[in-house]
């Protein structure tokens, strides 16, 4: 399926039903499915062929998610581009997909006019809401649409080009077919409850898991609800008001829910699944959610090169047979996927047994089509004819997945490795911790001496002797962080992850 078929299924279902939400005007598939043949079209008209890719450079918003269908449309490649990122960064992506054409919003003029000098290739901006006099040659969006209807076969199953960022080296542009978003929203409608017609509330950002995750719910005429920027209580507010069924959210903004004033006010009823994922969730706040936001929650792992679904742990899987708790599963990131098959390697390629840790590695059409213009990086992706996610983690006898850290975060102390992300699930069982990390610094006795930074709960003593003796109890002592921080936030990505790069660094600046 192209991308566009999912919303011209939803539209077939319902055509006067509401597609997309934001801010209390409602967009019926009908209009979208019009406006994305008018916005194929005038992509025609100006030379953009099969094939080429588009980029779409905005904040959550209805009518840039739009463009994603009329690019679809036109036979063109989706590029989305993370506003928050760095000019230099942006840049580079757009030469590197080799972009032809830029939809962008007019509060981000100022980085396209200061890049697009340097991009030959980028042929027509368009400014999606005004006139954006500050780019030379920038079309405003009444001049690029044109009046008519097309809709242009693909040249192949590329259908979208994402960044990986820039934070480990130089960015790389993951391909992602038609096929593994297809495959992506099989696994979604198999694995998780889906009743009625779906209403999804986006708050994290559309150029990520919350873009995809709109496919599936689409592809059954439900509604995306879109926030334009990320507000906590507005959040709260809205699952109520919309009665949404299905939502997603990182972690980190998971825990600031769980703090907000209103949440245990507020209507959650109509929530059929709360999906949580990129990065690891604490246990201890997983099991808080399943009581204060309700049995909903449901954790997907992927990653941007085998989107969302490797692993699935639905709402159901959080619970015993006699309804209390899994709690030995919460740490999980559930079992592999149906369509997904996943094993744990050595670094010799040797597949290892269950209980034994090493890399997790997959086998799907779930699996990218490569690194664009990088076959070297594709090359060391798949060797040994499966896809390596950098992930260290294990296989447990009931098949449950258990990701025990990333490669380069393992901290290698006193001759033992030791997992950042166990001592981190340590740490946020305390009830002071509102959210922390994990690295190895240099040590002249220990190698490397484990080392946290922990961001408090509002108001929390956080008597970093006490902390340390409560993971201690618990972990004991060579995982127990030898050097404790504390620090009023971390450090994070567009998307919520904490940068443990960037506390590395800022903590190395001070030895």
């Amino acid at each position: 399926m192209r991308l566009v078929d999912y919303l011209d299924k939803g539209a077939s279902l319902a055509r006067d039903a509401p597609c997309l939400t934001t801010d209390g005007e409602t967009w019926t598939y009908a209009e979208v499915q019009e406006l994305s043949g008018r916005i194929a079209a005038a992509l025609v008209e100006r030379g953009v062929r099969p094939g080429e890719k588009v980029a779409i450079l905005s904040a959550n918003d209805p009518l840039a998610f739009t463009c994603v269908f009329g690019i679809s449309r036109a036979g063109a490649v989706w590029c989305p581009i993370n506003p928050r990122n760095e000019a230099a960064e942006n840049q580079e992506l757009l030469e590197l997909f080799e972009c032809v054409t830029l939809f962008y919003q007019e509060k981000f003029a100022p980085l396209v006019q200061q890049i697009h000098g340097d991009l030959p290739r980028l042929a027509t901006l368009v400014c999606l809401d005004g006139t954006s006099p500050q780019v030379p040659g920038a079309l405003s969006w009444e001049d690029f649409v044109a009046g008519h209807v097309v809709d242009v076969p693909p040249v192949d199953d590329v259908a979208m080009i994402v960044g990986t960022g820039g934070t480990t080296g130089r960015p790389k542009g993951v391909m992602l077919t038609g096929t593994n978003l297809e495959t992506m929203t099989a696994i979604t409608l198999m694995s998780y409850p889906f009743e009625g017609r779906p209403v999804y509330l986006a708050l994290a950002p559309l150029t990520h898991a919350a873009g995809v995750l709109c496919f599936p719910v689409l592809a059954l005429g439900g509604e995306i609800v879109v926030m334009r920027s990320p507000d906590v209580g507005r959040f709260v507010e809205l699952v109520e008001h919309h009665h949404v069924t299905h939502t997603f959210l990182p972690p980190t903004l998971i825990y600031m829910v769980l703090a907000h004033d209103a949440l245990d006010a507020t209507d959650l009823s109509s929530l059929q699944c709360f999906w949580y994922g990129a990065a690891p969730m604490s246990a201890t706040r997983l099991e808080e959610a399943l009581v204060r936001i309700g049995p909903v929650m449901a954790q997907l792992f992927g990653q941007t090169e085998a989107p969302m679904m490797i692993s699935t742990l639905p709402p159901r899987d959080h619970f015993r047979p006699d309804g209390s708790v899994a709690t030995e599963r919460l740490s999980s990131a559930g079992r592999p996927a149906p369509l997904v098959t996943v094993s744990i390697m050595g670094e010799d390629g040797a597949l290892l047994e269950r209980g034994e840790r090493g890399e997790i590695v997959v086998r799907s059409s779930l699996v990218m089509a490569g690194y664009h213009r990088n076959p070297e990086a594709t090359a060391e992706a798949s060797a040994y004819g499966w896809h390596h996610t950098g992930d260290i983690g294990y296989l447990d006898e009931d098949n449950y997945l258990y990701i025990v850290d990333r490669a380069k975060d393992m901290v290698i102390t006193g001759g033992f490795n030791v997992y950042s992300t166990e001592v981190e699930q340590a740490l946020m069982a305390h009830p002071d911790v509102q959210d922390c990390a994990v690295i190895g610094l240099p040590d002249e006795k220990w190698g490397e001496r484990v080392t946290a930074v922990l961001q408090l709960r509002p108001g929390a003593r956080g008597d970093t002797d006490e902390i340390t003796a409560f993971v201690r109890e618990r972990i004991g002592s060579v995982k127990t962080p030898k050097q404790v921080e504390v620090w009023d936030d971390l450090p994070r990505s567009k998307v919520g992850k904490v940068l443990k790069s960037d506390i590395r660094a800022s903590l190395s600046s001070l030895a």
